[in-house]
């Protein structure tokens, strides 16, 4: 399993990068991508908890508001607002139709929306961050990935107390808190790298750096676990099985999910009070 992760990430990593440098429309498609899938795996973990979400409005939306993010067609929030409305009257019609608990197929409908369409647009909103937004994703992303890589390596290790066995059984206090150190010398780091490459708004000092590594970590861990409480819920391992080694998409941007989000909020922090 770890060799498996380990090629999986080699060639991921350098791709997901080639296409943060190229942004744009090809970023955007790539993102939108994504979360189609991730999309498609939401409704699938629902659909085994006894749900009956409405999978062509999760997918379609969250396309859309990704899609809008970068062409600002309208205002986010009205874009969010006709998806909600959209998934009321379809799951009015569908209990009409015979479905038995749409109030909760309307609710699973709206969480797909809002966590994996309205916190999806911020991957391309921090792309697009000026100036500089292609090293601001790749701090941010930097961070996420040093997190990732700290907990995994030093729970695998030194990991003895568990942190939240319900809802993560190999989840640990010792990885919990290694993933927060290398997420802050790995951010010191790339905030270093990238002074000699961003132009002077893209500078960012060993603080602000440390800042961004702590927040992206912390927040990172709760999104890892959001998604797996659901698949505790549901009793599933995977939220898919598309990537060998690594389960589904939804399994590998779970931490992303929240973390870019607050990434993009402390970014424009830094960028406004503190560099």
């Amino acid at each position: 399993m770890y060799a498996d992760r380990l090629a999986i990430s080699i060639i991921l990593i350098p791709a997901a990068a080639w296409v943060v440098v190229l942004g744009g429309p090809i970023y955007t498609l790539f993102v939108v991508a994504m979360f189609v899938l991730a999309g498609r795996e939401y409704a699938r973990l629902f659909r085994a908890g006894g749900a009956r979400p409405a999978e062509w409005i999760i997918v379609g939306g969250a396309a859309l508001l990704i899609v809008n993010q970068y062409f600002r067609w309208v205002d986010a929030t009205v874009m969010l607002t006709l998806l909600v409305l959209t998934s009321l009257f379809w799951h009015l019609v569908d209990y009409e139709r015979g479905a038995t608990a749409s109030g909760t197929d309307f609710v699973a409908t709206l969480g797909g929306i809002v966590y994996l369409g309205w916190m999806g647009s911020f991957f391309v909103s921090l792309r697009m961050l000026a100036p500089d937004g292609m090293w601001w994703a790749f701090l941010v992303l930097g961070a996420i990935w040093f997190s990732d890589g700290g907990a995994y390596l030093v729970g695998r290790r030194l990991g003895r107390t568990l942190m939240a066995p319900r809802l993560s059984p190999k989840k640990t206090w010792e990885g919990f808190g290694g993933g927060i150190v290398l997420a802050v010398l790995g951010t010191v780091l790339l905030g270093w790298l990238f002074a000699f490459a961003a132009s002077s708004g893209g500078q960012v000092g060993p603080a602000a750096a440390a800042l961004i590594g702590v927040v992206i970590s912390l927040i990172g861990t709760a999104g890892d676990l959001a998604i797996s409480m659901i698949k505790r819920q549901t009793g599933l391992k995977d939220t898919g099985e598309l990537i060998a080694g690594h389960g589904g998409v939804l399994d590998r941007i779970d931490s992303w999910l929240v973390a870019i989000p607050a990434g993009y909020y402390v970014v424009a922090f830094v960028l406004a009070n503190w560099r």
